[in-house]
Order: C-alpha cells, then sequence, then structure tokens
C-alpha cells in the first residue's frame, strides 16, 4: 500500500478523472487530488506538494506539453505521466523535452497505469534519495566549519568573561586539540628570565612533565616560531625528535602575539597517529592564539589593577588623615581607620549601607552630603573633643570623596592666641591710656617749643595707633568667637544709608565722590547689625583710605536669588594678583601700599570674620593700577527666622 502518496489528476473530464482515482489509485492507498485546468493544477502542485503528476488522455497536446514544461521548470523533482490518445515519435520526444517521464497510450489498463505510477514514486524517491546525498555533500563541510566557528566562538566569551587566567587557557588548550583532533595540545610562554619555554596549559599530558618541562628556545622549533612570529606546519612518516623535547609524526606551532611581541606558541600534535594536519587547522589555532593572548594580556592588566588598587587602598586606609569614599547612590564605598577611630565606628562592613546607617554624628553627615554652611569645606566636631575639616572632592565616574584633616591643635592654639592677645591687650589699655594723659597733661603744664610739640605729636599718633590697634585685636577676639547678641532680622539699606552718611566728611576732606547705587529696600538678612555696620564702615574706610584724592567710589546693591549683593569699588592703586588671596589675614598689607597711608592690617580680617559669621561670603577682584571691588554675598533671612 502507499500510504501518504500524493498523485494529482489532471483532467478535463471530472468523469474520467473520477473513474482513474476511484478504481485504479485509491485501493492501492494513494491519496489523490484533480485538477480541471492549468491554473488549477498549478495552484494544487503548490498547495500539496504531489509525489507525483498524472496528464488525463482528454487534454489537448499543445496544453499538455505547456502544463507539463511549466511543473517541471518549477518543480523539477516530481515526475510527470501522459495518458496520451497520439502515440508517435515526434511527440515522445516533445513530452520528454517538456519533463514527462512516460506516456501511457490506449487502450489504457489497470496493470499498465498502476506499473507506471509506481515507477514514477520509485523515480521520486531516487531523487529524493540523490538530494539527500548531495545535500549532505555539500552543507557537511560548512556544518563542520560552524562548529569550529561556534567553538571559537565559545572560547572568545570565556576571554571575556573570564579573568581566571588557567580556566581560560585550558580551554583554549581543549578546544585547540578537538578541532584538529589532535592528540596533544600545549600552550608555552616565554621565561625571558631563563630563555626558556615552559609549559603553561596543557591537554593529555602527563601532569609531572607539564611541571617540568623546559625547552630551549635558541634551539627549537617553539623557539623558531617566537623568532619568526610566523606558524610552523611539520608532518614526518617516522616519529621524530624534531627539536621538540618528544618524538612526533606531526605538530602545528603558532605564535601567541601582544602588541607584536610573541610571548609563546600555542601547538597540537600527534605521537602516536600517523596523520597530518590540515592548512584550514594553522588559522584556527591562530585564531585560538589570538584569544590566548588577549587573555594573558587582560590579565596582566587586571592583576596591575589590583596590585594598584590595593596599595591605593593602604594607603588610603593607613593615612592619618581621614578618607571617606562615596559612590553615586551613596553609599561609603571605603572609611580608613582614623575615621573609624575617631567617629567609633570599628571594622565593620558598611557595603550598601546609606550614611545614616554608618555615622551617628549629624553634623559629619550633612557636610558629607553638601549641607554644610560652606558645602566644599566644613568643620566636625567628633568624640573626645577633636575637630576635624572636612573637603569635598567631586571625581567622576567614582562619586565623593571626603577628607578629614585633624585640626584639634589648631584650634586649642587659636583659643590659646585668642586668650593671650585679649589678655594683653586689656592690660595695655590702661598704661597706654595714662601715656596719652601724661602726654596732654605736658602741653598745659607750660610753653614748649616746636622741636617739643612735634614729639609730643608723635607721641599722640603712636599711642593712637597702638590704641586702634587693641581695640581691632579685640573686636576680631570677639567677632571670631561668633555673634555676641542675639541676632535678628537685619534691613540692609538703612545700615549703607548710615554708613555712607558716617564716611562722607572723610570723603569731602579728600575731595573724592561717592556714588551709591541700591534699592530704598533692600530684603533682610539674619545678623548683628552692629556688627554689619562695622563690616561696612571698614569697607568704605579702607577704599576711601586708599584712592587718591580726587577719586571716587562706588557702592551698589541688589537682590538676586534669595541672596543680598553689596559691592564697595575703588579706582586706588589695586591689589598684586599674587597677593589677593591673603589680603584677609591679620596683619597683612599689600607690599604697593606707601608708607604715608596707615593701618592695622586687621581690618579686612574683621570683615572677613563678620561675613563668614553671617554665613556668608566674600571675594575680591582688582587690577593694579586700577582699583579694587569688593563683593560680600549675605543670604535673605527666610520668614519667620530671627535666630539660629
Amino acid at each position: 500500500m502507499a500510504d501518504n502518496q500524493r498523485i494529482l489528476l489532471i483532467f478535463n473530464d471530472p468523469t474520467s478523472s473520477e473513474l482513474v482515482e476511484r478504481s485504479v489509485l485509491r485501493p492501492e492507498g494513494y491519496k489523490v487530488f484533480t485538477a480541471t485546468d492549468a491554473a488549477e493544477a498549478r495552484e494544487m502542485v503548490e498547495k500539496q506538494r504531489p509525489h507525483l503528476v498524472v496528464l488525463g488522455e482528454a487534454l489537448k497536446s499543445k496544453d499538455a506539453l505547456a502544463l507539463a514544461s511549466k511543473i517541471n521548470r518549477e518543480h523539477p523533482n516530481v515526475p510527470i505521466l501522459w495518458l496520451t490518445g497520439e502515440d508517435s515519435p515526434e511527440l515522445i520526444n516533445q513530452a520528454l523535452r517538456s519533463g514527462i517521464v512516460e506516456l501511457l497510450p490506449p487502450p489504457l489498463r489497470t496493470e499498465q497505469v498502476l506499473a507506471a505510477v509506481r515507477r514514477g514514486m520509485e523515480r521520486y524517491e531516487r531523487w529524493q534519495e540523490w538530494a539527500k546525498t548531495e545535500s549532505r555533500r555539500y552543507t557537511g563541510p560548512l556544518l563542520e566549519q560552524l562548529g569550529e566557528l561556534e567553538r571559537i566562538a565559545e572560547v572568545g566569551r570565556s576571554v571575556t568573561a573570564d579573568l581566571h587566567l588557567d580556566g581560560v587557557l585550558t580551554a583554549v588548550v581543549e578546544a585547540a586539540v578537538d578541532l584538529t583532533a589532535a592528540e596533544e595540545g600545549s600552550l608555552l610562554l616565554l621565561d625571558e628570565a631563563e630563555g626558556e619555554l615552559y609549559m603553561r596549559a596543557a591537554r593529555n599530558f602527563a601532569e609531572d612533565f607539564v611541571r617540568t618541562f623546559r625547552l630551549p628556545a635558541e634551539d627549537s622549533i617553539a623557539g623558531e616560531v617566537l623568532r619568526s612570529g610566523e606558524p610552523t606546519q611539520l608532518y614526518a612518516e617516522d616519529p621524530q625528535k624534531i627539536k621538540t623535547a618528544y618524538l612526533v609524526h606531526s605538530l602545528i606551532y603558532v605564535p601567541l602575539k601582544v602588541k607584536d611581541r610573541v610571548i609563546g606558541v600555542l601547538g597540537v600534535d600527534n605521537r602516536q597517529t600517523d596523520k597530518p594536519f590540515q592548512d584550514k587547522h594553522v588559522t584556527l589555532l591562530s585564531a585560538l592564539a589570538d584569544y590566548a593572548a588577549v587573555a594573558i594580556e587582560n590579565a596582566r592588566l587586571y592583576t596591575n589593577t589590583e596590585v594598584e588598587r590595593s596599595k591605593l587602598e593602604a594607603i588610603l586606609t593607613q593615612v592619618r588623615d581621614g578618607v571617606i569614599i562615596i559612590d553615586r547612590e551613596g553609599h561609603p564605598i571605603l572609611v580608613n581607620q582614623t575615621v573609624r577611630k575617631a567617629f567609633g565606628l570599628g571594622d565593620r562592613d558598611f557595603s550598601d549601607q546609606s550614611l545614616d546607617k554608618v555615622f551617628k554624628h549629624s553634623e559629619l553627615i550633612r557636610a558629607l552630603i553638601g549641607e554644610g554652611d560652606d558645602p566644599l569645606r566644613v568643620e566636625v566636631e567628633a568624640d573626645e573633643g577633636r575637630v576635624f575639616s572636612v573637603r569635598l572632592t567631586e571625581v567622576p565616574e567614582v562619586g565623593t570623596v571626603a577628607t578629614l584633616h585633624d585640626i584639634t591643635y589648631l584650634k586649642e592654639l587659636d583659643h590659646i592666641k585668642t586668650d593671650f592677645v585679649n589678655t594683653v591687650s586689656h592690660d595695655l589699655r590702661s598704661p597706654l591710656t595714662a601715656i596719652l594723659g601724661y602726654v596732654e597733661l605736658v602741653e598745659r603744664s607750660g610753653e614748649v617749643n616746636e622741636r617739643q610739640a612735634e614729639f609730643i605729636r608723635r607721641v599722640k599718633l603712636s599711642v593712637h595707633n597702638i590704641t586702634d590697634l587693641i581695640n581691632g585685636l579685640l573686636d576680631l577676639g570677639r567677632i571670631e568667637i561668633g555673634l555676641e547678641e542675639d541676632i535678628e532680622s537685619v534691613s540692609i539699606s538703612p545700615i549703607l544709608n548710615y554708613t555712607i552718611e558716617g564716611v562722607q566728611s572723610q570723603i569731602r576732606e579728600r575731595g573724592q565722590t561717592l556714588r551709591a547705587d541700591y534699592p530704598d529696600e533692600l530684603p533682610p538678612v539674619v545678623g548683628n547689625p552692629l556688627h554689619l555696620r562695622q563690616m561696612l564702615d571698614n569697607l568704605l574706610g579702607n577704599a576711601s583710605k586708599y584712592t587718591p584724592e580726587g577719586g571716587e567710589i562706588a557702592v551698589r546693591g541688589q537682590h538676586e536669588g534669595g541672596q543680598v549683593i553689596l559691592q564697595v569699588a575703588d579706582n586706588g592703586p589695586g591689589i598684586p594678583l599674587e597677593e589677593q588671596s591673603r589680603i584677609f589675614e591679620k596683619f597683612y598689607r599689600g607690599s604697593n601700599v606707601g608708607e604715608e597711608v596707615q593701618g592695622t592690617g586687621l581690618g579686612l580680617a574683621i570683615v572677613k570674620s563678620i561675613v563668614d559669621n553671617h554665613r556668608g561670603r566674600i571675594w575680591v577682584d582688582s587690577q593694579p593700577g586700577k582699583g579694587a571691588t569688593f563683593t560680600v554675598v549675605l543670604p535673605v533671612a527666610e520668614e519667620g527666622k530671627a535666630k539660629r
């Protein structure tokens, strides 16, 4: 029985088609489909994919030959039978050229038709078997190559995904043996100090042999590959010791190159089997050698990176300054021993913990997240009264690095200094007052000559200068401690008016001009009004002192972005660029200031302390010979906040 074998009947006459199907084909188990014209026939061929096509005898010869020709062109594997009433040599030739394999002339008998159908089916099966054989013959090498490429790709993935060098190199050698069907494989690296090759990875070699193997690089095939940088392939029918330290029939060595430098050799060999390697095996091994070289270089770079990272971590961990590294998600990834000891953190692991889970000091947390008064540098008090200056640095692709410098001793020195200055200043005021009183009594006790009067004038001037210095030191000491009185919401505009009014006499005496440019109502700031007045007095007094006669002074004020911005500008001698960073230091005076300009060098230091106490900022912009502009920025008072 012909189960599942499909036959397409093409008859113009449905009655004839039904007769052939019912009485001849179906009893034999064939699955039959029918068509009555060429269009339907071609559609059924595409849809049903028959194993055999039978053209009916009622079809005209021209139509039957044309249809057969089309079916044969589109489906050359499908045999075509033709039941025709004609039987001439010319017709037979035309039929064969059209792809018809057999003509059946009348009278038709059932046995004759079945025999022809069986021959057609056998022809179909033979063609199918031939097609499969040819397919295997052509696709076999392609599948083999595909398998080789997949194996190489697998090694490549292991190189990129695994930094464990032993595992990667072993995978390379195993792939080399499998892809070449070799008996053994090895990966040799050069020991430059000894001038020898040693076995870094191997397949099918004894472990003791691998551990002790050493091959001179000078007088060996592997050494020649090292020097030339080119692959070598050898074959000998009789096993020979071909400068390899062991007998082989055949071998391949390919170089391992890192940046045009050969660092080793990948090889396979056959010691037992008299079988040569193919040229394609050299190509495959070269690809694997490239992967091995990449793995070795990656491992070297990774090892170097790990060593440097360990060194850096050791330095950061043991350095005397505190170091905290915070990743971009806000988790501390490094907290060195100084910080751990100062804040009582112990040796706990802080991986993936938030700052508030690690640190209990709220001031430190605020500093680390940049919420301090100065987000770049703040002072934090740790346990046992230790004080640290915290500086934040943003590092791209890492996060934030916080360095904590212990300034406890500086605070103590500053406190001692302040106490000393205050004590000395208070002790000096009484004798100075006495000196000034006695000098004035000298003038009242009788006439003095011109020279004596000059001496008295100089004594008075010196006493006044020393008194100003003492008063400045006392003021600075009080200001550095902090705002003494309860602070309040202060309107800046009236203070500016009072300050300008107070300095007008000095400005008129020097023939100077003062221009004021600020609104009548600037937003209030939180602060001490007396200190703010002192700040503006010092700035305007300095501007008048250093501005030449007939010069111009400008006072400007504005509100911008929640801040009050004040500027005092003059057209005096200016400040040398290299000295501008020190201008707010105590007792510092510019090198371009003449001796005729009197001063203690404390005015700007007092201004800086007042601005700092008011959570503000101050800086100077100046060019020598073109004057100086001092800018003060103070935060606007928040509604409902009169104290802090």
